[in-house]
């Protein structure tokens, strides 16, 4: 069992305007019918391959790859709320980096909220949490708690900044196809 550490490694938020009603808009659907073609425009050349699964008790799960900073990242997202308007998807993610191998747990969180009958805004919350295998890691490596979070933030808002805009005309895309 991984531990995750209640202390946040980098967290950013980004939003983007949709120009289409909140109530045309369904992120979970469009999550977990996310053509990996799509998923690999959301964020070039960041994202690798994506698809969905279901966890062994039945949770949807969608398993994204993808290059942050320096790092190779594959996200295991389990699904614990999957809404038209609000998902939240939890992983303990494996990170490949050219130091070796750990993981962090990600908590990505995808919102639309109405700004008026024709407009939504859709925000893309990422919140990184250091687990034990992390730790151990930088410890290891002799890397400060301090530089290691400094270095996720900076990598991980700059890729979130670049995808939130594509994400959101991929939903509008989605949306407006049916």
């Amino acid at each position: 069992m991984v531990k995750v550490l209640d202390t946040i490694l980098s967290q950013s938020a980004y939003s983007a305007q949709i120009d289409v009603p909140l109530e045309k808009i369904d992120i979970a659907d469009w999550l977990f019918n996310l053509p990996e073609a799509e998923y690999l425009r959301c964020c070039p050349p960041d994202h690798i391959a994506a698809g969905v699964t279901w966890t062994d008790d039945g949770r949807r799960m969608s398993i994204n790859v993808e290059q942050i900073g320096s790092g190779l990242v594959v996200q295991h997202y389990v699904a614990e709320v999957a809404e038209p308007a609000y998902c939240r998807m939890n992983s303990i993610s494996d990170v490949f980096t050219a130091n070796g191998r750990t993981q962090v747990n990600v908590v990505w969180e995808l919102i639309a909220e109405k700004i008026d009958d024709r407009r939504t805004r859709y925000t893309n919350k990422v919140t990184a949490h250091p687990t034990d295998a992390f730790m151990t890691f930088i410890q290891d490596r002799g890397v400060t708690y301090e530089d290691a979070a400094a270095a996720r933030q900076a990598a991980g808002g700059d890729h979130n900044r670049r995808e939130t805009p594509l994400f959101a005309a991929s939903i509008a895309r989605r949306a407006l196809s049916k």
